[in-house]
Parts: structure tokens; C-alpha cells; sequence
């Protein structure tokens, strides 16, 4: 039985895992591979969709099932079990609609399986599908197929923020709405946080509380650094996160993940 048995370390992917010269680094490699031999459970948990992450899989050593679409589903990449999904209601065309006429600016992506449906499709939308090398299908919303797992709102972020306080301020009881960075505003169902999801997989594995540990470096990624023995942050990380009074270490750039094993190397 080794040190780190039954303990559960889940990082955030962009910004976090994944660094800048997009690879994860070696030296974050060596000390997740040794930490996985030790018995513990690596997992991302990451505001990617099941088709935006699953190229990006192998970059890591993961022995555990992936939280996605930022906390909207858990995923087991290696068995291609879902082992929990939500959806977003069905009145999320309706209140799309309404608000895509309220703020003309706004585009979004919306998941529906492995679909990406776009609306108004701007250069933070190219940005985004390039980068995580998808495609997407332009088509009017009353045409979108339901139901989604989550949409990513997307514009600058001076738009998001009225965005956000449109949505917020009629259907704040049926969604979950959280920037992953000042160009991605996130919509996932109420409830369907990367927090909510990491203590359901915790739960799956059978791993304690107090043996939860999380890594985020923006918004989306505080819901989980609330439920982590030790909130970790890189310190690249958004100063909200920062203000929020997550424990930082190195950035993403210089492998804050194996400064975190580190860390738990000394704990445990």
C-alpha cells in the first residue's frame, strides 16, 4: 500500500496542468507517475467538453475518471464509461434567445453529445475551437438540438459581464454562470460545479474528505478549491482566485503540479 493511497489530487487543464508551450511538462509527468505509484488518484477537472479534451487525454498520466465541461459531467476516457451528466433545461433556448437579442454582441458555443453548435461566432470563438482543435456548427438557436451539457458565452469581457448580469438577474435559480477566463463565460445546470463534481467523484473512489486536493487557477476553479483540503493555486492564477485566499505555488510554466506532490510528499 503505498503513501498516497485513497488520496485524490484533481487539476484544473488550461493554465493549470497544461502549460503555455501546450504539453504538459515533464517534470509534472515524473511527479504524477510517481504519485500514482504511491496510490493515489490523478484526475483533470477541466471546463473542456468531452470532444475538446479527449486529444489531450494522454498528455498526463490520469488513473481516474475526468470531470468535464466545467462540472457538468464525470468521464472515464480510459473504459468510455459516463459515470454522471447533467443537463441545462430545456428553457435554455428560450432564455439563449432572449438574451442573444438583449446583448447582439454576445456569440456562444453550445454541447450537445459531441456537437458544438455556434451563435454569432466572433474571434474569441476561432480562438477557442482552434485551440482545442474542434469544429462547430453555425445554425439559428430555435435549430439547436437539446439538450446541452453547458454553453461557453463569448466576447470581451466588459459584454460577459452584462451578459451575466442579464441571466442573473431573471434565471439565477437554474444555472450555473462562472467565467473560466475574461473571454469564456461558462452556463452549466444549477448545481453543476467542478466542486459538486469533484465530492461525487471523490465518493465513486471511495476517498475522504480530508483526502481531497485541488488546483485551479480562475473562477470556474474556485467551487472546487472550496472542497480541497488545501486550495491550491499556480501563481499565474486570476486575481480573484488569488483574493479568494487559495494557497499559491509556482505558475503553470514552472510545474506546479509536482510542487504540489511535493508538498503532499510531506504530509503524507
Amino acid at each position: 500500500m503505498g503513501k498516497f493511497q485513497n488520496v485524490l489530487l484533481a487539476s484544473d487543464f488550461d493554465d493549470t496542468l497544461y502549460g503555455s508551450d501546450r504539453t504538459v511538462s515533464p517534470e509534472n509527468v515524473a511527479a504524477i507517475s510517481y504519485f500514482i505509484r504511491e496510490g493515489g488518484y490523478f484526475t483533470v477537472a477541466t471546463g473542456r467538453a468531452r470532444p475538446t479534451f479527449a486529444r489531450y487525454f494522454h498528455l498526463s498520466p490520469i488513473n481516474a475518471p475526468v470531470i468535464i465541461s466545467n462540472g457538468a459531467a464525470i468521464y472515464d476516457f480510459r473504459t468510455g464509461e459516463t459515470i454522471c451528466e447533467t443537463f441545462l433545461p430545456p428553457r435554455i433556448r428560450e432564455d439563449l434567445m432572449e438574451t442573444a437579442a438583449a446583448v447582439p454582441a454576445v456569440g456562444f458555443e453550445a454541447y450537445h453529445g459531441d456537437t458544438i453548435y455556434l451563435h454569432n461566432p466572433n474571434q474569441v470563438t476561432w480562438n477557442h475551437l482552434r485551440r482545442a482543435g474542434c469544429t462547430g456548427t453555425e445554425l439559428p438557436i430555435r435549430q439547436m438540438t437539446t439538450p446541452f451539457t453547458k454553453v461557453i458565452l463569448q466576447q470581451e469581457r466588459a459584454v460577459l459581464e452584462e451578459v451575466r448580469a442579464y441571466m442573473a438577474g431573471r434565471w439565477q435559480e437554474y444555472y450555473e454562470i462562472i467565467f473560466s477566463n475574461d473571454v469564456l463565460l461558462e452556463v452549466t445546470a444549477k448545481g453543476s460545479t467542478k466542486g459538486g463534481m469533484v465530492l461525487r467523484l471523490a465518493e465513486h473512489l471511495g476517498v475522504a474528505k480530508k483526502d481531497i486536493y485541488c488546483v485551479g487557477d480562475n473562477e470556474n476553479d474556485i467551487p472546487m478549491l472550496a472542497v480541497s483540503a488545501i486550495p491550491f493555486a499556480p501563481s499565474n492564477c486570476a486575481p480573484v482566485v488569488k483574493q479568494w485566499g487559495a494557497e499559491l505555488v509556482g505558475s503553470c510554466d514552472e510545474s506546479c503540479i509536482a510542487q504540489i506532490i511535493q508538498v503532499l510528499d510531506g504530509i503524507y
